[in-house]
């Protein structure tokens, strides 16, 4: 597994800041401590607790949750925090010490259509991943994982899975209203046995690009200023929508020589017969209006 990096995050509590990982931390629980004793069976609460400032450290998730008394400000010390943090995470130490006794969580999954018509998708009231996976065949997965499982519906042909849902891309062999039922239990019983999604072998273009990690591609910081408003854009306006279709869309490139800005779209959204067309002609619109005289089109490649 790739290493964790922390980001900082800043809550509505200025008493509050997050310690936001890359990977999940715990699954299926979630931890409050209040004071070394209460913090025994986790060695870095322990550890926070002798900063003097430290009154409350949360776990859940992919993030630890820190609430400070009011004797220093966080821009003075979160910075070491972090650091501390991560250090710990890299270090293969057990974060919280269990009895090993593997509870069952109540897991409800609901399906809900997409404009694709080849496309479900499958919601579930637990965060199933922190960074967002393509799965293109069987191939892509992983033993003993749910989109291992997947793959064992002949129909199924790909699977994007973001947040807190699933969504399945199947083979024009059969119909949605013969399978979703089928489908959804399969998810809600292997999520409720505990299995995980599994990491995927398959890194798209848009991924690759998406993480900052291709050499070909500067991260956001290093987008010229046009890039990083039309990033912007897509993040505050875009992506919210296609998200609720089950679908991604990420920036690609733009030219600013012919005023061609590239994106790629992901999930339900790719292969769907009207997304290309429609995300195309309602994005070329929007960046046209908001960066006026700089968008000329939009192309919309399928991830």
């Amino acid at each position: 597994m790739d290493k964790h990096q922390i980001n900082i995050i800043s809550t509505s509590n200025e008493a509050i800041v997050k310690f936001e990982s890359n990977h999940f931390l715990v699954k299926n629980h979630s931890y409050e401590f209040k004071n070394t004793d209460e913090a025994k069976s986790c060695p870095l609460a322990q550890q926070l607790f002798y900063l003097p400032f430290v009154k409350t450290v949360y776990i859940a998730q992919n993030f630890i949750a820190i609430e400070r008394y009011d004797i220093v400000s966080w821009e003075d010390v979160q910075n070491e925090i972090s650091e501390q943090i991560q250090e710990y995470l890299n270090s293969g130490k057990p974060l919280v010490k269990t009895d090993g006794e593997k509870k069952q969580v109540p897991v409800t999954v609901y399906a809900e259509t997409t404009p694709n018509p080849n496309s479900m998708k499958f919601v579930a009231n637990k965060k199933l991943t922190v960074n967002s996976k393509e799965f293109k065949s069987i191939d892509d997965t992983e033993p003993d994982t749910l989109s291992r499982g997947l793959y064992s519906f002949p129909f199924v042909k790909e699977l994007y899975i973001d947040e807190n849902y699933i969504s399945i891309q199947k083979h024009d062999v059969t119909t949605w209203e013969e399978v979703t039922h089928e489908v959804r239990s399969f998810i809600r019983e292997t999520l409720e046995s505990g299995k995980d999604i599994g990491e995927t072998k398959y890194q798209s273009t848009a991924i690759v690009k998406e993480k900052g990690e291709s050499v070909d591609l500067p991260k956001f910081e290093n987008l010229d200023n046009i890039s990083k408003k039309i990033v912007e854009i897509l993040d505050e306006y875009i992506k919210p929508a296609v998200a609720n279709d089950g679908g991604n869309i990420v920036f690609e490139g733009y030219e600013e020589s012919n005023g061609e800005v590239r994106v790629i779209l992901q999930g339900a959204c790719s292969g769907c017969p009207s997304s290309t067309m429609t995300l195309r002609n309602g994005i070329e619109t929007m960046l046209k209006e908001m960066i006026p005289g700089k968008i000329e089109r939009v192309v919309a490649l399928n991830g």
